[in-house]
């Protein structure tokens, strides 16, 4: 990683915003395809839960579309988390757990992507595989990113503060369904309760990737590019 002033240097802030912004293109893009397809109804999930992220991206064009743009979302998903290890590297060693459980949520994101629209049990288990293995080891990848970031000093008070807070918010909506599906009897209404958790914990996820781009920006991180070196002509 080099100073971004550099003339040839890319900023990496570029590559955790691009996550959030692919993620929540790729989910509504293919939302609304679902919707005028005629194959799910049309609502504000994020609070009425009429369907579930798997639901909306499930058919026709909107699948499609939604497995080209997320399995690269989830090889970006894993380089960040690369990236970050040597960005918290201290005295020439790099966090392991941090980055492992990072990777692991990035492959999980790409079997769910993968095999969603498909049928049969064995999809179906990789599906529900991928959907909680990415949430819950992508949230614990990111609470080791948060500590080792501050106790090297490496993200400010403030930006360490609303970090905390989409991770604490995160846990409450993971504990929120996990209460909703013991106390809600109507299998309809603790189906839409779910469902606009799901919505908004995975708003929450990637939009914490946005708040690790403005840390990196921050920090000027980026990568120098190195030329092909110029042949001279005798």
């Amino acid at each position: 990683m080099h100073d971004r002033k550099h003339p040839d240097a890319f900023p990496l802030w570029a590559l955790p915003l691009a996550i959030t912004v692919l993620f929540l293109f790729a989910v509504h893009l293919a939302y609304a395809l679902s919707i005028l397809g005629g194959h799910v109804p049309a609502c504000v999930p994020y609070w009425e839960g009429c369907v579930s992220i798997s639901r909306a991206a499930r058919h026709g064009l909107g699948n499609h579309l939604f497995r080209l743009l997320i399995i690269p979302c989830a090889l970006l998903h894993a380089l960040v988390w690369w990236l970050s290890a040597r960005w918290l590297a201290h005295e020439g060693r790099a966090s392991v757990a941090m980055p492992l459980l990072g990777v692991l949520s990035a492959g999980a994101l790409a079997v769910y992507a993968t095999f969603l629209g498909t049928e049969g049990e064995v999809y179906g288990f990789l599906r529900r595989y991928g959907v909680t293995v990415y949430f819950g080891f992508g949230f614990l990848a990111q609470l080791l990113l948060m500590r080792r970031a501050r106790w090297l000093g490496r993200i400010s008070a403030g930006l360490a503060q609303a970090m905390g807070f989409v991770c604490l918010a995160m846990l409450g909506l993971g504990i929120g369904n996990v209460v909703a599906g013991l106390v809600v009897d109507d299998a309809i209404q603790r189906d839409r309760i779910e469902n606009a958790l799901e919505w908004l914990l995975g708003l929450l996820l990637v939009g914490w990737f946005a708040l690790l781009a403005h840390a990196w920006r921050k920090e000027g991180l980026a990568l120098r590019l190195l030329r092909a070196p110029q042949r001279t002509t005798q």
